[in-house]
């Protein structure tokens, strides 16, 4: 029921029984206020909301006050005004004075309190609290000599949170915030959700990482930050815990068209960045999207998809590869009629000719490349492009999405000889059960994914001795982890830190010899430069060596396409559009070869480009699910710190080293959900209503309370 009450002499219409501190502040009326927040309970302990009722002799908190008709409100006087000063200079006779040094200056709220009112601690006397700084919790900093008790962190992880594990403890005549016992936040079973640091009015407890507030929602929630497409990360594993697959996979499908193949084969930066990873170990991001896929039933997702009015253009996008799909696929939802054409016999660009399909089934690839023709594009296989200056003739607009599909050959000795081969030819022609022409003691150089793909293929092919040596070192090899030990007990042997010499032999590979590197840098012009150790010369005997140093652009000279660096497509700065008006270009071919989440991304930027260049305003944005408001009380669970990771299932290595039958079912159902719940759900706290200054309030009212 709403009640009229006055303040300073302004009626306001409030509901009976609401808090007055609330309803002056949302009527643009600023009362100073340092305990008080909007999404706690009020404790009225820092005595600055103070305000007079008429009808009663002593002044009171305004946040403890309960709206009651007919009530008359004054914000300021004489004797508020001095009862202010005094509660703040007790309050500063305790708190450090070093604002200029102070890693949340000009953030801070009492900072800007002390400015409103203009008061100093010089009347009282200064006590030093003596409490050592308390950085041995991952993520958050406990400085309790900046503590004014206020207590929001207490109320926010108890009441906010409902996870309960800061209180007050004593330390001789001190008050301060801690935990039972003085435990460390892991030990006591926090949850890591930084609603603490978040209420904080004066970085008595803060995020160890500084941030500007343009960085702070990328430094809090940095898995969807440092994803390629910003999927929302956060969002996506809480459905998933939730058992919402196909709501979760509607999700990720707002940002990405191939959740399944991204699921198997996404280098996952996300984890590489995951808070959790401070804790213990990363959340497996990329299995949690894996397994919303495969048991999701689209759905959601499909019947939510944006299909725009036609619009009478026609594009022409030349690469089935995840570039190209994607472009192709958010350009015909965008209204244009999209063909592609793709050289070879599939869609799917290296994810089909390139990645093993022990890694990504052939079966996942076609089922996702089907979603172009879902949404309307016209695909054309085995048509190769040669000029495609030409297409121009036809379209409105073209799109090259070529790829790196050339290996590239290192200009050394015995290169020419039989049974030198390129890692491109080799994995297209291994997917395409063609004839590879390797031998028996099989010969990798290069240390990236592509180097480790084709050795472990080898391994499936027969090989009975397969090498793999790199000029990185161990720990800065440019394969993932898991690759470089997955070959390695599927039998590779590995050797980094190892320079080419030449290939041995007459007419054919009869071996490599190798120097041990003592150092490898690259100089200023990104050459390298090598330091060798002196009588390392040695050699490894076999009979094919396959180049896993790079690939390039076919790209033909005559094309009429303005060429890059090796061999790349040539694009305007801060555009994909090439020297050719009409025509653009996009991922692998103008960047080199990295991964197909990036891939993804360049296509999403491809399709914005060119939709913009048609006609269109560019926005290729999708809300394919209901938005729901998360549960900020997220309970206290017990050993929460030390849960670990769900570990992704592999065949046994003798079961998996001799075909090419996928060797990962992921994470299995039973550990699924409790894998997603080890998510810090960094995200809520953008739910938290953000503070409030009286630089916020209106120039008339911000006034009255001085």
């Amino acid at each position: 029921m709403k009640v009229t009450i006055t303040i300073d002499e302004k009626e306001l219409q409030v509901e009976e029984g609401s808090n007055v501190l609330e309803a002056a502040l949302t009527n643009g009326i600023y009362i100073p206020h340092l305990c008080h927040h909007p999404d706690l309970p009020d404790i009225g302990s820092c005595r600055l909301c103070i305000v007079e009722v008429e009808g009663q002799e002593d002044v009171c908190p305004s946040c403890k006050l309960a709206a009651q008709e007919g009530m008359k409100i004054r914000t300021s006087s004489e004797r508020i005004l001095h009862l202010r000063r005094l509660a703040m200079e007790l309050i500063l006779a305790a708190h450090p004075e070093d604002c200029s040094t102070c890693p949340k200056y000009g953030r801070c709220e009492m900072q800007t309190l002390i400015q409103y009112m203009g008061v100093s601690a010089a009347r009282m006397h200064a006590r030093i609290k003596g409490f050592k700084q308390n950085e041995q919790n991952p993520l958050l900093i406990h400085d309790m000599n900046r503590c004014v008790l206020c207590g929001r962190c207490v109320r926010a992880c108890s009441n906010l949170r409902g996870v309960g594990v800061l209180r007050y403890n004593k330390a001789e005549l001190e008050t301060y915030v801690g935990t039972l016992h003085d435990r460390l936040l892991k030990d006591a079973d926090c949850r890591f959700c930084g609603a603490c640091a978040e209420v904080c009015p004066t970085g008595t407890i803060r995020d160890v990482m500084n941030y500007t507030p343009i960085e702070k929602k990328d430094t809090l929630i940095p898995c969807q930050a440092n994803c390629p497409v910003h999927t929302d990360v956060p969002r996506y594993v809480r459905l998933v815990k939730e058992g919402k697959f196909a709501e979760a996979t509607a999700v990720v499908h707002e940002r990405l068209p191939f959740p399944e193949c991204l699921g198997r084969v996404c280098t996952h930066v996300c984890e590489a960045n995951c808070r959790r990873g401070e804790v213990n170990e990363p959340v497996s991001i990329r299995n949690i999207k894996r397994y919303a896929a495969e048991h999701a039933d689209n759905s959601i997702w499909q019947k939510n998809s944006k299909k725009l009015p036609a619009t009478g253009r026609k594009v022409c996008v030349v690469g089935g590869g995840p570039a190209g799909m994607t472009a192709a696929f958010y350009l015909a939802k965008q209204g244009h009629d999209v063909t592609l054409k793709e050289a070879y016999p599939a869609l799917g660009g290296q994810m089909h000719y390139g990645i093993p399909s022990y890694r990504l089934p052939r079966e996942v690839v076609e089922k996702e490349a089907g979603y172009l023709t879902d949404v309307g594009v016209k695909v054309e296989t085995d048509c190769r492009v040669e000029q495609p200056v030409t297409l121009k003739d036809d379209y409105d607009a073209v799109l090259l999405a070529i790829g790196t599909h050339q290996g590239v050959l290192l200009p050394m000795e015995g290169n020419h000889l039989k049974n030198v081969l390129l890692n491109s030819d080799f994995l297209r022609d291994a997917s395409m059960g063609k004839e590879t022409g390797i031998g028996k003691r099989v010969i990798i150089l290069g240390g990236g994914n592509v180097a480790f793909d084709c050795a472990r293929t080898a391994v499936r092919l027969g090989a009975q001795e397969v090498h793999l040596a790199c000029l990185e070192a161990r720990e800065k090899m440019l394969a993932d982890d898991e690759e470089i030990e997955q070959a390695m007990e599927e039998g590779v042997h590995v050797y980094p830190a190892r320079a080419f010499e030449k290939i041995c032999g007459t007419d054919a590979v009869e071996g490599v010899q190798f120097s041990r590197i003592r150092s490898f840098t690259f100089d200023e012009n990104r050459r390298a430069v090598i330091e060798k150790e002196e009588g390392s010369l040695h050699t490894i005997a076999g009979d094919t060596v396959i180049f896993a140093t790079g690939q390039r652009t076919k790209l033909a000279e005559d094309s009429g396409i303005e060429r890059g660096r090796a061999n790349s497509i040539a694009t305007k700065e801060g555009s994909l559009a090439t020297n050719v008006e009409g025509i653009f270009a996009c991922g692998d071919c103008i960047y080199g070869t990295q991964t197909v989440i990036k891939a993804v991304a360049s296509g999403r930027d491809a399709a914005v480009e060119i939709d913009r260049y048609l006609g269109g305003d560019g926005d290729i944005s999708e809300v394919l699910t209901e938005p729901e408001t998360p549960d900020p009380y997220i309970g206290k669970v017990p050993g929460f710190a030390g849960l670990k990771r769900a570990e992704e299932d592999f065949l046994p290595v003798d079961e998996r080293d001799h075909d090419m039958r996928p060797i990962s079912t992921g994470i299995c159902d039973a550990a699924i959900c409790g894998e997603a719940a080890r998510c810090l759900q960094c995200d809520l706290r953008f739910g938290i209503t953000g503070h409030r200054l009286w630089s916020d309030y209106t120039e008339d009212r911000k006034g009255a309370s001085i």
